[in-house]
């Protein structure tokens, strides 16, 4: 127990020290600028920093992916820092005491100032000048472009990615923590490109900076060494110009290696190969140095030039042609079309190709049952299932409503569509469209209740899902709204909703033979006789799917298909309307508890028994083939229920009207029209046991 104890505060302790690291480096390297340092400390920093220089250049050469790297924006940042630091440290022992000679400022200064200057001032000053255009103009100024490029490309191409994660999800080709991962990497890649984007302007500004040291080094020194130390122009030309080179090589030699390594970084593509690995198999190609080795081999038999050099280079291009080999031929063809799937994908996000393109039957056949598809405004909206709610929303909808209407769902697929308007959705089930509208990314939708004479600010519009007043506010408008009684919500919440309302009322298409086959065989599990004495001996599947599907449509769940299996068995006629009523009575408890508890009363509308009498009447008619309630009245029905319908839903409650039987079907088809939530019940559906309150009787003549 003892050991166990000593070894977590072990471990403590030693976490403790590694997340302090960086804290105290960095307060290392404020103090560097302020307090003055020995010779012997700066010696030891500049060969830190020169460490710490070539292990990044190494890392980056030896990582397979960039992304395998991602602190290194940071890791530039922090060595940046510390370059600086040392300037100002060196600068000032340049200053201080660079009359007493060119080892005032340590041996890695003096060293790097004598090697290079080689006694001359003017070599030592060019050779510094040219390092400088080297690492800016060159290596910087490239290093940046391509940074910029990259990331913008990384973040036009993010929305497409995430989009084809979410569709590979809702198709089952990806599991979640799958996607969770991949939109984590991509997310990561949008990162780190965008931070390599800013991260390369301190390589920049790191060389500007060593070239404005240098020159304050050389004039401030040869100030400081005639004016106050009494040197000559010669006698402080010496030491300062050389101390000053010394110092900008110092730092100049990592900051070039640094950006060496940025540029490998932001250059280079993932793999599963380190650098020298892929320039080896990708450079090394027979075919390619063979003509290297003719071409040298030539230049060296032509008259004057250096034959012994050329033929020299001509043998190790042919030995390197010998041992090398060329990519195998499929391989190169799986490049090949690894490359073109990208061009196209490339393609596909851009749309700024106009050539025509071969069709295939994949192309233009419904590959999804339900569709959701999003104009480019919206995008955000489904690009992060972590950060944005719709995603997750959609999930938990299909979910919900395949629970309540008793059978799976299809997957909602989910993609953008240029032609629509930037923030316009489009809801479609086998490819035909059945909702769209318009929500605004940024803001909210403010939903009047009615009772509020407060007006905000905003674009009035129609509530997609139930059709109330509504107002898209600013987010700063939020709080007045609620205070002032309207409901607020988010853009993510009004497509779900929308969504959800969809589902529900069209519920119905997406329910096919396939899937009432596969209910079928969970059934057949617990009752394989009743399954088998009924499908197909006594109902063919064609028909039990018209039955189910009529009860979907008034948004009755079949999840008890065994209930209306039974029933069905033992109805009496095999006509489909019959059928469907012998179901609904079967499932009349399952029908009335949506609208009431099951010891609480049924709040009824009822019609008018006169008119009803009359509308039956008129219905048993030989010969009638038409609606059995003409336009007029069915009219001044729905506007009556209208009515109701406003007044119950104030008091949280459903519309519920029971009428006759032989009404009761084409009743439903003409409310459910304008109050899909209503509920038509039949006499013979209501249980005996239930309790029944009137509410309310429709003549029909108001």
């Amino acid at each position: 127990m003892a050991d166990t104890v000593s070894n977590n505060q072990q471990l403590g302790l030693g976490q403790i020290a590694r997340s302090s690291v960086l804290p105290l480096a960095l307060i290392t390297f404020i103090l560097m600028m302020v307090v003055p340092l020995p010779p012997l400390v700066l010696d030891i920093f500049f060969t830190l920093n020169i460490l710490l220089s070539l292990s990044v250049l190494m890392v980056s050469v030896n990582t397979y992916r960039p992304l395998e790297f991602s602190s290194f924006p940071t890791v530039l940042l922090f060595l940046t820092v510390l370059r600086l630091a040392l300037n100002v440290a060196s600068t000032r022992v340049v200053l201080v005491h660079g009359h007493t000679g060119t080892d005032s400022a340590g041996k890695v200064i003096q060293a790097f100032g004598e090697f290079v200057i080689g006694g001359n001032f003017v070599v030592g000053m060019l050779v510094f000048g040219i390092l400088i255009v080297i690492n800016l103009v060159v290596i910087t100024k490239g290093t940046g472009r391509v940074s910029e490029v990259t990331a913008r490309f990384t973040l036009d191409a993010m929305p497409g990615k995430q989009m084809a994660i979410d569709a590979d999800l809702n198709a089952g080709l990806l599991t979640p923590d799958q996607a969770r991962k991949r939109r984590s990497e991509v997310g990561q890649e949008a990162d780190f490109y965008g931070s390599m984007d800013g991260a390369t302007k301190f390589v920049k500004g790191d060389a500007i900076a060593g070239l404005l040291i240098l020159a304050i080094n050389i004039f401030g020194g040869l100030i400081i060494g005639m004016a106050q130390h009494g040197l000559t122009f010669d006698a402080a030309a010496r030491t300062y110009i050389t101390l000053s080179v010394g110092d900008g090589l110092v730092a100049q030699v990592p900051s070039l290696l640094l950006s060496i390594a940025t540029a490998v970084i932001v250059t280079r593509s993932s793999g599963g190969q380190d650098l020298s690995q892929q320039l080896m198999r990708q450079v090394g190609m027979r075919r390619a140095w063979w003509p290297v080795a003719g071409m040298l081999a030539l230049l060296g038999l032509i008259p004057g030039m250096p034959s012994v050099i050329f033929l020299i280079g001509a043998a190790g291009a042919a030995a390197v042609a010998y041992y090398s080999t060329d990519i195998p031929a499929d391989e190169q063809a799986e490049a090949d079309e690894a490359a073109a799937a990208a061009a196209a994908a490339k393609e596909s996000f851009s749309n700024s190709d106009n050539k025509e393109e071969q069709l295939t039957i994949e192309d233009v056949s419904v590959s999804s049952s339900l569709l959701l598809e999003v104009g480019y405004g919206l995008i955000p909206l489904i690009e992060d299932a972590d950060k944005s709610a719709l995603v997750a929303r959609i999930t938990g909808i299909r979910k919900h409503v395949s629970r309540d209407l008793g059978f799976v769902f299809p997957a909602v697929r989910i993609r953008d569509n240029l032609t629509l308007s930037p923030s316009a959705y489009r809801i479609t089930i086998g490819g035909a469209i059945v909702a769209e509208d318009v929500v605004y990314p940024g803001r909210l939708l403010a939903i009047e209740s009615g009772s509020s004479n407060v007006v905000i600010p905003g674009e009035a519009v129609k509530d997609p899902t139930f059709g109330f007043d509504a107002v898209w506010i600013d987010p700063i408008d939020k709080q007045r709204a609620i205070a002032a009684g309207y409901t607020v919500v988010e853009p993510s919440t009004v497509v779900a909703t929308h969504l959800h309302q969809v589902l529900m009322q069209r519920a119905a298409d997406l329910l096919g033979q396939d899937d009432v086959q596969t209910l079928l065989d969970h059934v057949s599990k617990s009752a394989p006789s009743l399954v088998s004495g009924l499908v197909p001996k006594v109902i063919t599947l064609a028909q039990l799917t018209q039955v189910l599907k009529a009860l979907i449509i008034e948004q009755i769940s079949i999840s008890d298909l065994r209930r209306i299996l039974e029933a069905l068995a033992g109805a009496k006629s095999r006509e489909p309307d019959d059928l469907i009523e012998t179901a609904r009575i079967a499932l009349a408890p399952i029908i009335v508890q949506r609208a009431s508890g099951p010891k609480e009363a049924l709040s009824v509308i009822t019609l008018d028994p006169g008119l009803e009498q009359l509308i039956v009447q008129s219905a048993r008619q030989p010969g009638r083939d038409t609606s059995l309630i003409e336009p007029g009245l069915a009219r001044k029905l729905v506007e009556s229920l209208q009515e109701q319908y406003r007044i119950l839903s104030q008091a949280g409650k459903s519309l519920v009207l029971v009428t006759a039987p032989i009404l009761r079907r084409e009743l439903s088809s003409i409310i459910r029209q304008s109050i899909p939530d209503a509920l038509v019940l039949s006499y013979k559906e209501i249980p005996e046991t239930k309790r029944i309150n009137v509410i309310a009787v429709i003549g029909g003549t108001e």
